[in-house]
């Protein structure tokens, strides 16, 4: 019997022993896209993916700017949201095609490319509790940057979309990153690895042949609320605090810092997933209209928001992970290079170790676009990933479009 082509493609990829994947990833920090260039051996647990390069393409000014109008916003021009849709495509698929050409790679010689797209709006039922919406049990996401645009313009073979099934699935449809970390980072000790993105979110690993199944969830804000404070502190500025400098020059402001804390979303038991749908502007500013009298300075607020992330951040592992004191927490995300966040994370965990997601084989900047790669690989040669709600039932994450 003949294959048709298309399927006949997919059998053929399936039957690689490896397969070079682009993996892309556009995270809430809006800061740009990350393209991670991997080679990926096997499938399941044979699974090793291969850096081979990498890059962080910044986006403009104007392109950050038509960004920020959409994302995380509940109300915008529905126009503006359709034709974000394409122009997102095809700005990645621009960053793709110039990143392949300058590390002189051709299109042809790269088997699929893996987009996680941009998350315009995240709503688990953690963002209902506080709306009014109706079917407050149900969760929903949005991502754009149309695949079957992708596929055309860089003509690669596109996997995008990976968040649906899961939520299908009963899930949040976040964080999906411990799906690939438990199958690529077991150890013999147990493990935490903590993404310090636009949001906070870890995986606590457990032994390798251990019958216990790994633990996650997002902890609350990492670097997006950081990052609105310095903008506003510094609009003509690098848009984030570099090297936490702003929060070491000032002082953690404590009443605001309790106010922050009682948000009901920090006692909730994971899995949970969360965004700057509800930790943005609209949140600090609640916190501070309570405080009456003088409010905190440019650096007093800096410094309450850092230790707000680790705070928070160390509240949810001591929770949430078993004998944390006997793991080692891997650290990646842009937060890990704030120098006063990894110093209050640090002080916050006493007796725990803190180390770089470098010393796994990943550089930290690149792990997120390498996982999603992995995530691709999975649906394009794997049995997929066993769900998170312990049903037995396995997942293959993302659609796939062709570029003919």
């Amino acid at each position: 019997m003949t294959l048709p082509p298309r399927i006949a493609r997919l059998a053929a990829l399936a039957g690689k022993p490896a397969r070079r994947i682009v993996g892309l990833m556009s995270g809430t920090s809006l800061d740009g896209l990350d393209i991670a260039l991997c080679t990926v051996h096997g499938a399941g647990e044979t699974t090793r993916p291969e850096l081979e390069r990498f890059v962080t393409r910044p986006y403009g000014a104007a392109e950050q700017e038509r960004l920020r109008r959409v994302v995380s916003r509940e109300q915008v021009a529905l126009a503006e949201v359709c034709i974000l849709n394409a122009w997102l495509a095809e700005t990645h698929a621009r960053h793709v095609l110039d990143a392949l050409a300058e590390w002189g790679v051709a299109p042809e010689t790269v088997d699929a490319l893996a987009s996680h797209g941009q998350t315009v709006f995240h709503a688990p039922g953690a963002w209902r509790m506080e709306s009014d919406a109706p079917e407050r049990a149900r969760h929903a996401t949005l991502q754009l940057g149309d695949g079957d645009a992708l596929a055309v313009r860089t003509g690669l073979l596109t996997v995008s979309d990976f968040r649906q099934k899961e939520i299908a699935a009963g899930g949040q449809g976040a964080p999906l990153a411990p799906y690939a970390e438990a199958l690529l980072y077991r150890g013999a000790e147990p493990r935490v690895l903590l993404n310090l993105g636009g949001i906070a979110n870890f995986t606590w690993l457990p032994p390798r042949g251990s019958a216990a199944g790994p633990r996650f969830g997002d902890t609350g804000p990492a670097n997006t609320l950081i990052d609105g404070a310095a903008r506003r502190a510094r609009p003509d500025g690098p848009g984030y605090d570099p090297n936490g400098a702003g929060a070491a020059a000032g002082k953690v402001h404590a009443k605001l810092l309790a106010r922050l804390k009682a948000h009901p979303y920090f006692a909730q038991p994971c899995p949970k997933s969360t965004g700057p749908e509800i930790f943005g502007e609209e949140y600090v500013g609640r916190a501070l209209e309570g405080l009456g009298g003088r409010l905190p300075g440019p650096a007093d607020l800096l410094a309450t928001l850092t230790r707000l992330t680790a705070e928070t951040v160390a509240d949810t592992l001591r929770r949430e992970v078993p004998q944390l004191s006997a793991a080692t927490v891997y650290v990646s995300g842009g937060g890990q290079h704030n120098r006063t966040l990894m110093g209050w994370l640090a002080e916050c965990l006493p007796g725990v170790t803190l180390r770089a997601s470098l010393e796994l084989g990943l550089p930290p900047d690149a792990k997120e676009a390498v996982l999603f790669a992995v995530l691709a690989n999975e649906l394009l040669a794997g049995a997929g990933f066993l769900a998170a709600d312990g049903s037995g039932r396995r997942l293959a994450f993302g659609k796939v479009s062709f570029p003919d």
